[in-house]
C-alpha cells in the first residue's frame, strides 16, 4: 500500500483528487493538507511514502515545501499537481527533488500513473513536456551536469520584475541602462516564452516565481 499526504489550499480540489487516488487498491491518502508548511509538519508526524504537492499554496508553496521535505532523512517521494502547462514551473518541480509533474486538467487519466511511476523512482513526464528542451535537461541532470532553473534568462527575469511592478518600458530602459527596443525584445521574449499575452498574466507569474511579493 502507498501511503500519500495530500497538500492544495482548495478542499474541492483535495476531495477530487483523494476521490481518484482511492479507487486504486494500491494507492491510501492517509493524511491532507492546506498548504505548504502543513505539508512539512504532516511529514514529520505522519509516516507517509509519496507526496502530492499543489505547487501554488499560501505561507509555503509547493516548491519550498518540496525542497524542505527532501531535507529530511529518507525523505518520500514528491509529485507536483498544477494548472500551469509550464515548463518554468516543470523546471522547478525536478530542482526542489520531485518525481514528476502533473497537470491538474488531465489528473485523472495522468496521477495514478504518476504515482506508481515515483514510486518505483522514475521520472514522471506530463504529455507535452517530452519535448527537447526538457529532454536535454533531464540528461544533463542524469549526467550530473549544471542545468539551468529558468526558461527565463537573468536579465529577462529583471524586465519581468520590472514589468510586474508597473514600470513603463522606457523605465525599464533608463533603470537598466538598456535601449528602449532592447526592452521590447525582452518583453516579446517573455510572453513568447511562457504563452502570456499581457502585464495581468505576467504579473501573476512574477508573484508566482517569486520575484516579486503579492
Amino acid at each position: 500500500m502507498i501511503r500519500i499526504l495530500l497538500a492544495d489550499d482548495h478542499t474541492l480540489v483535495r476531495r477530487g483528487v483523494r476521490l481518484i487516488l482511492e479507487q486504486e487498491p494500491d494507492l491510501s491518502v492517509v493524511a491532507e493538507a492546506a498548504d505548504g508548511a502543513e505539508a512539512v509538519e504532516r511529514v514529520r508526524d505522519t509516516v507517509v511514502d509519496l507526496v502530492v504537492l499543489d505547487i501554488a499554496m499560501p505561507r509555503m508553496t509547493g516548491l519550498q515545501a518540496a525542497s524542505e521535505i527532501g531535507r529530511r532523512r529518507n525523505p518520500p517521494k514528491i509529485l507536483m499537481l498544477s494548472m500551469h502547462d509550464n515548463e518554468q514551473y516543470f523546471f522547478g518541480a525536478l530542482k526542489a527533488g520531485a518525481s514528476g509533474y502533473v497537470l491538474k486538467s488531465v489528473a485523472d487519466e495522468d496521477l495514478v500513473g504518476a504515482c506508481r511511476a515515483a514510486m518505483r523512482g522514475e521520472t514522471f513526464l506530463y504529455p507535452g513536456a517530452e519535448g527537447t528542451l526538457v529532454r536535454d535537461y533531464l540528461d544533463r541532470l542524469r549526467r550530473g551536469e549544471r542545468v539551468p532553473t529558468s526558461v527565463l534568462t537573468a536579465r529577462e527575469d529583471q524586465v519581468i520584475k520590472l514589468i510586474a511592478e508597473g514600470r513603463s518600458s522606457r523605465e525599464i530602459a533608463k533603470e537598466l541602462h538598456i535601449a528602449l527596443k532592447t526592452v521590447e525584445g525582452h518583453r516579446a521574449n517573455i510572453l513568447g516564452k511562457l504563452g502570456m499575452r499581457d502585464r495581468v498574466e505576467l504579473t501573476r507569474y512574477a508573484i508566482r516565481a517569486g520575484l516579486i511579493e503579492p
